[in-house]
């Protein structure tokens, strides 16, 4: 019986999605792309999910696309199909689902598989994580996001470095552009994305996913616009159980106890 491309676990309201191909250290096929489509559609239609982590087994978080013989073949016609139909609508699933997503970068995060590590709300590395927008090595720009996703997290100057260049940076450079919130020790990584995760999945969902929505929607308006969504966005906030919960917690001088609604 051929292993899942994806493994998939909850505990405690965190949904666990492992990238699960690590003899080629992750690399996007079909089956992998497939079932991390469903891992995210799940963890958006259960309630009891508040928030989840993504990582890689193995030495890789993902090396972006498999370019495999028989994974590439017949690609050359298709490829813009593909990434309509399949890569885009997995970033777009990514930005827009309703929970907070760690990004738990356990090693090589390379082409794609970067753009998935950018397109995490909180990204953790590892020490021995590694980044390369790889796409140029071999003729390509980059894909699955980067472009919107880089300038907007580094800036146009490194953002054309990475680019361009295809330099492979290491978890401290990472962190000193930006890319990550914080690096860990390779023992200590996937214990401190729990417990970053586990902290999420304790908060108010709701706001946690309106606080996504509005970061989004920023990036595209001018300051009239965004206070408009803000004053929107905070509307439905004060109609949720966890802000009278909240509000109930600090008169009471207590810790809350959200249930995400």
């Amino acid at each position: 019986m051929t292993e899942a491309a994806v493994l998939m676990s909850v505990d405690d309201g965190v949904a666990t999605v492992t990238l699960n191909r690590p003899a080629v250290l992750n690399a996007m096929n079909g089956a992998l792309l497939a079932q991390l489509r469903d891992a995210f559609a799940a963890v958006k239609a259960d309630p009891a999910v508040r928030a989840m982590i993504l990582t890689g087994t193995g030495r890789g978080f993902c090396a972006g696309a498999d370019l495999a013989p028989e994974e590439m073949r017949g690609l050359e016609g298709d490829v813009e199909q593909r990434l309509r139909e399949i890569y885009n609508p997995l970033v777009m699933a990514m930005r827009s689902l309703p929970k907070p997503i760690v990004g738990a970068v356990n090693g090589t995060a390379a082409g794609g598989g970067m753009s998935l590590a950018l397109a995490c709300d909180v990204v953790l590395a590892a020490e021995s994580a590694t980044f390369v927008q790889a796409f140029a090595r071999i003729g390509l720009i980059p894909d699955c996001g980067s472009t919107w996703l880089l300038p907007r997290i580094v800036g146009d100057v490194r953002a054309r470095a990475l680019a361009m260049l295809a330099e492979k940076i290491d978890s401290r450079e990472a962190l000193q552009y930006g890319l990550v919130w914080k690096v860990h020790p390779d023992d200590r990584l996937m214990d401190e994305a729990r417990r970053t995760a586990a902290t999420m999945a304790r908060m108010p969902t709701r706001a946690l996913a309106l606080i996504k929505q509005s970061l989004s929607t920023s990036l595209a308006n001018g300051l009239a616009e965004q206070l408009e969504v803000e004053a929107r966005l905070q509307g439905e906030c004060f109609r949720t159980e966890d802000f009278r919960e909240g509000v109930s917690a600090f008169v009471a001088k207590r810790a809350p106890r959200f249930t995400g609604r």
